[in-house]
């Protein structure tokens, strides 16, 4: 991830991560699209009656015996019409097949148990097995844990948690190994917010290597780096490590253009999608309106009304339909399709427990197979499990590169190539990761929300205005901004009026500046009040601009 870290103050500091170009990686999408078969670039430019037998005749009943007296017991053992005062003798028989018939009791019910908890070990195993086939490990969140020590965190934006989604066609398919779903699922662990991010799969970048040209769109990176592995194109193998080298050329790629570190990956096909809806009993969407696709007719019974406006319920076939048709809309809206069956697919999910549900956990499982492959961890899969169960969809927010009015993003032709391209320009990402930032802030500056003063204290003016306008992008609360009284300060300087209190703030802003925080204001004429903390720029400030 570091190769691809750009940082604005190389010289004097830590590099950070967060919200920095990145290229680290490892699995990714839950939504499949349409593969896109142009993989090389143009020209650069039951039962338990067997347990043991059964009594030949009912367990003999006890009458009820007021007095409490032997002679007055009267039992039946089982002669018609025939009631027999008690006998020491008879009763010793009674007592002998009491005792027998509870022994056999006491025998079937051990059995049964030994019976369960074998096959409960059984379950458990298959289930263990199979979840370690998905969930492999690999990736790594430091927000994941309870109580982050603040030195843990790398940079802005490191207090969230970043999901690479990949959806490729798999096995069977054009271009199986072409994410042509690639999604951002960004999570705050501090606040309980998450952000869903579509990436544009034609969105043309730089790819990683140049096994699919040095050029390409942004869904052949994973199979850039999967094939560059393996020195040779197969979509057919699933070697770990080729996987791995897929998810880090594909991370370094997106993290390229929205300026944020990926922390985990998964890697969905469309098999495994369809299982995951049926699994669930199918998922609740609303359709905004009417789906036309007749070049899906062929897989919708001939029908090319794939979908009717409305509340409805899709199965796992009609719902891969939904968000994999482009033809006769954009892809651009196929990613708010996706987005919004993904939503779907999580509170059914959570609505019904499945992940806290052993049997569905080994439906799921098995519905998976080799169909999807992620670097989480079981303890992180837990662990976000018990974040994410709680956050309810008013909190989720559904964010596009070509959503107006924040499109970034155009369509354009390239050597007779349809193509995505910034609007600022071809590769400047500038302007997307400004907005990113703005969308997806740390969750610890937000949940602090410290409030910082920015004074300037060099003879170049704008200098102040500058800084706090990078340190809103980033959520940072500015709440003021001048000059200091004198326009000499050699080095920038870092005031905590909070004894700490703020910590993970200062933290932050002592890597972003390359200094350690004072406790007291080197200027008594500077007025604090109502201010956390006190940014005062120095020369080195504008070295470190310039640089």
């Amino acid at each position: 991830m570091d190769n691809f870290r750009q940082t604005r103050r190389p010289v004097r500091r830590q590099t950070t991560e967060g919200f920095l170009a990145t290229a680290a990686g490892r699995p990714g999408g839950v939504l499949a699209a349409r593969p896109d078969t142009t993989s090389v670039a143009p020209a650069e430019p039951e039962s338990l009656s067997a347990l043991g037998p059964k009594p030949e005749t009912a367990p003999p009943e006890l009458p009820s015996n007021p007095d409490n007296s032997e002679a007055n017991i009267k039992l039946d053992l089982g002669l018609p019409g025939e009631a027999v005062e008690s006998h020491p003798k008879r009763h010793m028989v009674w007592r002998k097949q009491w005792s027998a018939v509870r022994r056999w009791t006491f025998r079937t019910a051990a059995i049964m148990l030994a019976v369960i908890i074998g096959v409960g070990g059984f379950l458990f195993a298959e289930g263990y097995m199979k979840l370690h086939k998905v969930f492999n490990g690999g990736g790594n969140a430091v927000s994941l844990q309870k109580n982050v020590d603040p030195n843990l965190l790398k940079g802005e934006g490191d207090g969230r948690v970043n999901i690479l989604l990949l959806g490729i066609g798999g096995p069977g398919h054009d271009g199986s190994d072409l994410t042509d779903t690639m999604m951002l699922a960004s999570i705050d662990p501090v606040n309980n917010k998450v952000a869903l991010l579509s990436i544009p799969r034609d969105l043309w970048v730089k790819m990683p290597n140049n096994f699919v040209g040095n050029y390409q769109k942004i869904n052949a990176a994973y199979e850039a780096g999967k094939y560059e592995y393996l020195g040779r194109i197969d979509a057919s193998s699933s070697n770990t490590k080729a996987v791995e080298a897929g998810f880090q050329a594909a991370d370094g790629v997106v993290s390229q253009v929205l300026g944020v570190p990926i922390h985990y990956n998964v890697l969905v096909n469309f098999q495994a999608f369809r299982q995951a809806v049926d699994t669930v009993g199918g998922v609740t969407v609303n359709v905004p309106t009417e789906l036309y696709d007749p070049t899906m007719a062929w897989e919708n019974h001939g029908s090319p009304i794939l979908a009717e406006p409305g509340v409805q319920t899709f199965d796992g076939p009609k719902a891969l339909r939904y968000v994999r048709s482009r033809e006769t809309t954009s892809d651009f809206a196929r990613t708010q399709r996706q987005r919004a069956v993904l939503l779907a697919l999580k509170d059914k999910v959570m609505t019904l427990g499945t992940l806290s549900n052993p049997i569905k956990i080994s439906n799921l499982m098995s519905a998976f197979g080799n169909n999807v492959v992620t670097d989480f961890s079981l303890s992180d899969m837990s662990r976000l499990y018990s974040l994410v169960k709680g956050i309810t969809n008013t909190n989720v927010t559904s964010l596009g590169l070509a959503d107006k009015p924040n499109d970034f993003v155009t369509t354009g032709s390239l050597n007779g190539l349809s193509i995505v391209k910034p609007r600022a320009g071809l590769f400047d990402y500038s302007e997307i990761q400004a907005y990113v930032r703005s969308q997806l802030k740390d969750g610890y500056i937000v949940k602090e929300n410290a409030r910082v003063e920015v004074l300037n204290g060099t003879s170049q003016p704008g200098l102040a205005d500058t800084e706090a306008a990078e340190l809103k992008t980033y959520g940072y609360n500015v709440v003021k901004v001048g000059n200091a009284s004198t326009a000499n300060h050699g080095q920038t300087v870092l005031v905590d009026l909070t004894n700490g209190k703020d910590k993970y703030t200062k933290h932050y802003l002592e890597q972003r500046l390359g200094t350690t925080a004072v406790s007291q204001v080197p200027d008594p004429t500077i007025n604090t009040q109502g201010v956390d903390l006190v940014i005062i720029l120095g020369n080195d400030e504008i070295i470190n601009s310039q640089t």
